[in-house]
């Protein structure tokens, strides 16, 4: 799994704890962020941290590096680059977080319910990236682009 985001703090405080449940399911999370500032928060959750523009050109030349792709609406919003990743045909799963206006026009909102272990785990990143802990809630809100995985693995809890 593939996340890109603006910085380590947006990626904590809106996906924190998905990126924890879906670690936690064995999966190999990777945050693609510029600025990597706090990035033990990350840590924290079990995500490795990658350069972005390293990882993304790297990403280009083998789209299936990130065939499930996480995007943050403001990247998606300012990047081609990201742009075209999300709208390949070929990606198993799309989602996106943040404002609705930055995000595509065909995505529909999907909750994802945190595990109790993903609230405790995502409370502590939190305080690692200087954010208040009384932000965790029970679910996280996305949005899935397209054809997705994303609805059977946000009803889980």
């Amino acid at each position: 799994m593939t996340v890109v985001g603006s910085t380590v703090a947006d990626v904590v405080a809106s996906t924190g704890g998905w990126l924890y449940d879906r670690r936690a399911a064995g999966w190999q999370v990777n945050v693609l962020v510029a600025d990597r500032a706090g990035e033990r928060a990350l840590r924290i959750l079990g995500a490795d941290i990658l350069d972005l523009d390293a990882e993304l050109a790297a990403i280009a030349d083998d789209p299936d590096r990130a065939a499930t792709l996480a995007v943050a609406a403001d990247v998606y919003a300012a990047d081609r680059r990201i742009r075209k990743l999300v709208s390949a045909p070929h990606r198993a799963e799309v989602a996106l977080w943040g404002d609705a206006a930055g995000v595509p026009e065909n995505v529909g909102p999907v909750s994802h319910r945190l595990s109790t272990a993903a609230r405790a785990f995502k409370a502590q990143a939190l305080v690692a990236a200087d954010l208040s802990a009384d932000a965790v809630t029970a679910t996280e809100a996305l949005y899935r682009h397209g054809v997705t995985m994303l609805t059977p693995v946000a009803a889980r809890s």
